[in-house]
């Protein structure tokens, strides 16, 4: 399977798991009461608990009348904040992949025109192995440096802040100018996707214009999942996206104008110095090509001599049977 849609599925997987739990906690949590056996009560011993006394400790020491929503807000930042480095480096690798795929470029389209024109499992084979071997060669990623680690370290946090405002009747009565914490909010679910959808547009523009099809799908996945558990949760998680998009887009903005400069000119230099190995010439292409056609003509070559062999076999046969008939006949 593609590796692209192996990643794809990974982050699918961990969304449904996310649900999953929500799911749980929002049907153990109709009358407020708290879960205290089974893998819900685990995860709010451990869980939820912990991330209730720091909202409750935040808001005391913040006061007012959004306090709560404050304390979920400065948390929120907090922790975003802490993963921005781990962003960043990977944001790093993945703009560093993109500046080296140009270089490759003009062989990985010689190889995906080569794979339109194959003929035959065997040549099909040769030629998808050719790009595996620029990638190898030059050193390179075929995920392009991206994972799931940010998305992982999330859920614990995710699930804690949930699970504090469902089983605590301080938070989750608690508001935010006037819009409940404890309930959906679709204008908070809304702001949130859309500060993710401007970090996908901008992510995008650093992106050449032949890589931009294959990161469409992987960009618009995010704000669908803000959106969606948004939704089905409280407006106290949607609260954590928001501040969680405004984070990323700043972060966006330092990848845009700071870092990826930075990454291009030295990526320049790099390659000046070390030029990318040439792996795929169109000589090698239709090479392979010319031996699948070649191969494909033997093998059609074979199996017509085969058929007007097995003919003229049948008919010689049947001109004994013929030959026999009139010789039983004279001798009788």
């Amino acid at each position: 399977m593609n590796k692209k849609y192996v990643k794809y599925l990974s982050v699918l997987s961990l969304v449904l798991v996310l649900t999953l739990v929500l799911t749980g906690c929002a049907q153990g949590s109709a009358n407020l009461h708290a879960p205290t056996s089974g893998p819900y009560g685990f995860i709010y011993k451990w869980l939820g608990i912990p991330f209730q006394n720091l909202i409750l400790k935040t808001a005391q020491a913040v006061g007012g009348k959004n306090a709560y929503a404050w304390g979920i807000v400065i948390i929120s930042f907090v922790v975003r904040l802490i993963l921005v480095p781990l962003s960043l480096n990977q944001q790093y690798k993945s703009t560093t992949q993109q500046e080296k795929m140009r270089a490759i470029q003009p062989q990985l389209k010689m190889v995906q025109e080569a794979q339109k024109k194959a003929k035959g499992p065997e040549a099909q084979q040769k030629i998808s192995g050719l790009m595996m071997d620029v990638y190898k060669k030059n050193n390179m990623s075929l995920t392009g440096g991206l994972g799931c680690l940010p998305l992982l370290l999330q859920m614990p946090i995710l699930i804690g802040i949930y699970q504090a405002v469902q089983y605590s009747k301080q938070i989750g009565a608690a508001t935010f100018l006037s819009i409940p914490l404890g309930k959906p909010s679709m204008l908070i679910a809304i702001i949130a996707t859309l500060f993710y959808l401007v970090q996908g547009w901008m992510s995008l523009q650093i992106v050449p214009q032949e890589q931009r099809k294959q990161m469409q799908t992987m960009i618009i996945m995010s704000p669908m999942m803000t959106f969606f558990i948004s939704l089905i949760s409280t407006a106290a998680l949607a609260l954590y996206f928001l501040v969680g998009g405004i984070v990323i887009v700043i972060q966006q903005l330092i990848t845009n104008y700071i870092v990826t400069p930075r990454i291009r000119k030295s990526t320049d230099a790099e390659l000046a110095k070390n030029p990318v190995k040439v792996v795929v010439t169109q000589e090698l292409i239709d090479s392979i090509l010319n031996d699948s056609t070649t191969t494909s003509s033997a093998s059609n070559a074979t199996t017509s001599t085969n058929s007007v062999a097995k003919e003229e076999k049948t008919e010689l046969h049947k001109n004994i049977r013929e030959l026999n008939k009139g010789k039983q006949k004279c001798d009788k």
